[in-house]
């Protein structure tokens, strides 16, 4: 599918668009934040998704794409780290495509942000969470990501993550590399 092809304002979409079918999660009328908007791909498959309001937070400003700017549904959250946010109502679902922030940094503050009971749908990237040394060319070799996985499962767990299901996203991330969605629920009392 080419960039014109794409229903959404970047293929991040299709990726949580996969995850939304995979974990039949519907955020039709839920609030929503997303950590490392970007462009607002997940942002974009939200909205027409149906949510009532996603809060579209990112450290950078101005790469926010105009439309999703123009969408009242949308909350811009520019210059802001999604380990500072504060959220200023409980959101049901918590999307993560979080860049170089690992998920052991980000995930506790997801936690802050959701409601009792509430999802987080996260981008998992393998090479990001690896050790720089595993990485070939910023490529991390398939020998070494069931490894880097076991490590981010277990950190997830440590504090007091359930993963509800993982799938391996449908598009390849930078230069190839492997990536998957995870749906994790906080364990109760975790």
């Amino acid at each position: 599918m080419s960039e014109a092809e794409c229903p959404y304002v970047s293929r991040g979409g299709l990726k949580l668009a996969a995850a939304l079918r995979a974990f039949d999660v519907n955020p039709s009328g839920w609030v929503c934040a997303d950590f490392g908007c970007h462009v607002g791909g997940f942002v974009d498959c939200l909205l027409q998704h149906g949510a009532a309001r996603v809060y579209a937070i990112d450290p950078g400003y101005g790469i926010l794409d105009s439309r999703l700017r123009r969408d009242a549904r949308g909350v811009v959250c520019e210059r802001v780290s999604a380990m500072h946010w504060q959220a200023p109502e409980p959101c049901d679902l918590i999307t993560i495509d979080a860049g170089w922030t690992v998920q052991r940094l980000v995930l506790p503050a997801a936690r802050r942000g959701l409601r009792e009971g509430g999802a987080v749908i996260s981008l998992i990237k393998p090479h990001y969470e690896a050790a720089k040394a595993l990485l070939r060319g910023g490529v991390l070799p398939g020998e070494h990501q069931e490894r880097v996985l076991a490590q981010v499962r277990a950190d997830a767990a440590a504090d007091g993550w359930s993963i509800r299901g993982e799938i391996e996203s449908p598009i390849r991330g930078q230069g190839g590399n492997t990536e998957y969605l995870w749906h994790l629920r906080r364990i109760a009392n975790g």
